[in-house]
């Protein structure tokens, strides 16, 4: 019985540990959440979500998708090895008013399931 306990629990430890191989996305923006403040309407309204991939597999980034037009996000083409930094950038349209959109992130991460990311822009845009 006591053989049994312990095997079942290097089973258990073993199994968490392999599941947490593979790509991790971190983004440094606290909360996923880049806040614009307060700005005009004259500005270009591009913020980078800066991230690193912390995991120990090539990340890939499938799909970014925006709630509406009013946001358009780019993301890397390219694998991000393990260790190394990408960037997704938004471009709001400026339009006069609250700024409350959320951008999701489609990728290979291990650290969100199914490996969607939610990121937000707040903030309000004025008009002079």
């Amino acid at each position: 019985m006591k053989k049994t306990i312990i095997l079942f629990a290097f089973a258990l430890i073993s199994s968490i540990g392999f599941a947490q191989n593979g790509p991790k996305i971190v983004f440094s923006a606290k909360d996923n959440t880049i806040d614009y403040g307060q700005v005009t309407k004259t500005e270009n309204g591009t913020r980078d979500f800066i991230f690193t991939n912390t995991g120990n597999a090539p990340l890939i980034i499938t799909n970014v998708l925006s709630t509406c037009g009013c946001t358009i996000p780019t993301k890397p083409t390219e694998p991000i090895m393990p260790g190394k930094t990408g960037k997704i950038t938004v471009k709001y349209n400026m339009a006069p008013g609250p700024i409350r959109k959320t951008i999701t992130v489609e990728s290979n991460a291990v650290n969100y399931d199914g490996g969607r990311v939610a990121l937000k822009i707040k903030g309000e845009v004025i008009s002079n």
